[in-house]
């Protein structure tokens, strides 16, 4: 059943629900006080612990519940934001997807294909937005290099490496991200982003993934009821697009020494881009001259204060608040979830059986948004 698009009204702030109040969901919170037009009104958690850290991120009383059924039958919600466990999402997204409530439900998408294909199928025939959290879109300094290649300073796209160097997984509650069958797998669950900023920079579809990865070094020697985690720590993806040009992904877990968290780099017939976080800069290289600009895109503290994405969670929350008052607007759907999710999925099938996969054409435009 569609879901009519609730209009927005500028003289009433939207009221806001959220269904997971862990780390991420706390992360929403505090970006979400420096949003003027929203109200959290209520948030839903089955854990007594994270619905206290919810309350207490929101420095002002709103109504508690275990289930996001009873929320959303008790509250009148313009807006929910979904950050729960991975493996939740699909049921979570059920739970809401027949209302005229706009949701931003964080990454990924769902854990498996056919949960994705099937969440992307019902949202085309919803009027309200359902948004996924891919937004290392709108990181501050991966924003500038997206708009550097879009504006032709790389020339035609080649090549796109980017690199992951970073500390293991922090612990999550019932340490649901130590299994693949919960988080979808490392390269699901850490790397959508990555393959949806490929997906978007690219801009066409891509054919094939091959990747090498392992288990080295993390969590070996933690066991949940006897059983060792099984989730990646390292790996190589590649991936190969409809127009020739190739995308590399470089992820390690165990690199905490590490100068820059996040590096990425954009290179075409003409030169290159480059950005790195946390340092907030950006270089662009000519082959021509070969001359070499660097810039510091700055990002205000209180906005950093805020998360540990270096701003992309409020500026994601900016963009999707937009698109709420335009639906002109650009932004992520369920079909660039989708697409970022199957990407991860490949590589991790890719690894398991030692071989290229093959992809079908996504059903999307990997360009839609920022």
């Amino acid at each position: 059943m569609s879901a009519p698009r609730r209009e927005f009204d500028a003289r009433h702030p939207l009221r806001v629900g959220l269904v997971g109040s862990g780390m991420m969901g706390f992360e929403h919170v505090r970006n979400l006080a420096l949003q003027d037009e929203v109200l959290l009104v209520a948030l839903a958690d089955p854990h007594p612990p994270s619905r206290a850290l919810g309350r207490r991120a929101a420095g002002r009383p709103v109504a508690t519940y275990e289930d996001v059924g009873e929320m959303v039958e008790q509250e009148r919600l313009d807006v929910v934001v979904v950050a729960t466990p991975n493996h939740t999402h699909a049921a979570v997204l059920d739970a809401l997807l027949d209302r005229p409530i706009h949701v931003l439900v964080e990454k990924p998408l769902c854990t498996t294909l056919e949960d994705c294909e099937r969440i992307a199928r019902a949202a085309d025939t919803r009027d309200a937005l359902l948004w996924v959290g891919l937004e290392y879109r709108y990181m501050p300094p991966v924003a500038r290099l997206i708009e550097l290649v879009r504006d032709g300073a790389v020339g035609r796209l080649r090549m796109l490496a980017i690199r992951e160097h970073r500390f293991p997984f922090l612990p999550k509650v019932g340490d649901w991200n130590r299994f693949n069958r919960f988080t979808g797998g490392t390269l699901v669950e850490k790397c959508c982003h990555f393959f949806d900023l490929m997906n978007l920079i690219v801009g066409v579809p891509a054919l094939r993934v091959y990747a090498s990865g392992a288990q080295d070094v993390n969590h070996l020697e933690e066991r949940y009821d006897g059983e060792r985690p099984d989730i990646l720590d390292n790996a190589y993806v590649l991936v190969d697009y409809e127009d020739g040009t190739r995308a590399l992904l470089d992820l390690c877990m165990f690199a905490e020494g590490s100068r820059n968290e996040q590096e990425i780099a954009a290179t075409g017939d003409l030169g290159k881009v480059e950005c790195f976080v946390p340092e907030s800069r950006v270089v662009v290289g000519r082959r021509a001259d070969r001359a070499i600009e660097q810039t510091l895109v700055e990002v205000p503290e209180a906005i950093l204060a805020a998360g540990f994405h270096h701003g992309a969670t409020y500026y994601q929350q900016r963009a999707f608040l937009e698109a709420i008052r335009n639906p002109d607007a650009p932004r992520i759907d369920a079909r660039a979830g989708l697409a970022a999710t199957a990407l991860g999925l490949a590589a991790q099938r890719s690894i398991e059986c030692g071989a290229p996969v093959a992809l079908a054409a996504p059903p999307t435009d990997v360009r839609a948004g920022p």
